[in-house]
């Protein structure tokens, strides 16, 4: 049984159904986008029916840039109030260190199914500290039915995307519509603006990945210039100045509530802009993200999440239990259905009931196999100050505080100091 508190200053809020005072068997974090908790409560409850042990659900911030900080805080001090944590795909090296080997726990074969690139980048030297429980790609969600009323075609590069959306917005604006905005994204200074630059950058020839295999930083070149001074023109033209704060879920509200026409999130907001609650249910289709021109190439950026059992637990193999429940075939199927969320097994994207619940996932299948990831690996535990730097960066153009040019010549300088210390 768990009897310790969770450390102070730690902001993670209680929403399983113990009281105070109960001490449960485990602890699991998870996250609030979307319909992420009630999902995570749901499976937790599935696993507590089936076991009857007890377990108590945290939330964490929606922020990744938060989390990974609150983590780091909770683990540092090797507290085991955490037994489960669930960590971005980019995390498993840097926490790796206060994760135990689920090798050590779980039967023979527990990775057989999965993604094989998943289950690598959750192996750090030679034990798997974290199980695939859903992954992501960023994609492009739109207005059909706006498109149709004005007669155009889905763009397929940004710069056709700056043009559909400003004639859209001019369109929607005269017939009254004061509030609407051509694209809403990701453009607060965390880690959501990295994935959204690096998408942009990225989908460019030769645009460079700010950091590619080899160690060798990419991002200080022309065509990495031309993306952000693109979308640095975007702010008050197609998107709102407020954009610079929008986590996934401020956006989603824009663009839920019928005030945009494009909006780039992940796949988890198809069900949320497709419930009964949506003002535009049944208007809404999904797309590969632009790319930067005629030779360029959409570039959605990995994402997706993982269940992590803490060195420090009191209780491993049960920990790793509830994972092995929680990543299972039948709750990743039963989360794609209720929630969008992609699951980490090739078979479910041939399954009839999850395509009939997200049609995407067959259509942008290639989407999620080939996207982008972010230069976690090759930077290892720097990695943080890299993503930091680069989105902050980012962030002065988009805020015009700084020009394309020279944001990113600053940012090769700190990205050589940061090199320096050898990733």
């Amino acid at each position: 049984m768990k009897h310790g508190l969770i450390p102070a200053g730690c902001l993670l809020m209680a929403v399983g159904g113990l009281s105070p005072a109960a001490a449960a068997d485990l602890t699991i974090s998870c996250g609030a986008v979307g319909a992420e908790l009630q999902l995570c409560q749901d499976g937790v409850a599935r696993w507590e029916a089936e076991t009857g042990h007890s377990v108590e659900v945290v939330s964490t911030p929606n922020s990744a840039t938060e989390r990974l900080s609150l983590y780091q805080q909770i683990l540092n001090s090797r507290s085991g109030d955490i037994d489960v944590f669930q960590i971005d795909v980019v995390w498993p090296g840097m926490l790796a260190p206060h994760l135990v080997d689920l090798r050590q726990h779980l039967p023979d074969g527990a990775t057989d199914g999965f993604f094989d690139a998943i289950v690598d980048n959750n192996t750090i030297d030679g034990q798997l500290v974290a199980m695939p429980w859903f992954t992501d790609a960023g994609v492009l969600y739109y207005r059909k039915d706006l498109l149709d009323k004005y007669g155009l075609e889905l763009p397929t590069t940004w710069a056709g995307l700056t043009e559909v959306a400003q004639t859209v917005q001019a369109g929607e604006r005269e017939a009254g519509h004061s509030d609407f905005w051509g694209y809403v994204f990701q453009g607060r200074a965390y880690e959501g603006l990295t994935v959204n630059a690096l998408e942009w950058i990225a989908s460019y020839p030769e645009g460079g990945t700010i950091v590619d295999d080899d160690g060798e930083i990419t991002v200080n070149n022309p065509q990495a210039v031309e993306a952000l001074s693109l979308a640095a023109g975007w702010i008050e033209a197609i998107s709102p100045r407020g954009v610079l704060n929008y986590t996934e879920e401020e956006a989603r509200g824009v663009f839920q509530s019928g005030n945009a026409l494009f909006m780039r999130n992940w796949p988890y907001a198809w069900d949320l802009v497709q419930s009964e609650q949506s003002s535009i249910r049944d208007r809404v289709e999904v797309a590969p993200l632009p790319t930067g021109g005629e030779d360029g190439q959409s570039a959605g950026v990995l994402g997706g999440w993982n269940l992590a059992v803490s060195r420090y637990s009191e209780d491993p193999e049960m920990a790793a239990d509830l994972v092995a429940f929680l990543t299972s075939a039948d709750e990743q199927k039963r989360r794609a259905i209720e929630g969008a969320y992609n699951p980490t097994m090739p078979a479910l994207y041939q399954d009839d009931e999850v395509l009939a619940a997200v049609p995407f996932f067959g259509t942008l299948y290639e989407t999620f196999t080939s996207a982008v990831p972010r230069p976690s690996a090759v930077t290892g535990d720097n990695y943080p100050r890299v993503s930091n730097a680069f989105f902050n960066t980012v962030h002065e153009v988009l805020s015009g505080n700084a020009a394309a040019d020279q944001g990113l010549e600053s940012l090769q300088s700190e990205l050589e100091r940061i090199k320096r210390r050898r990733w």
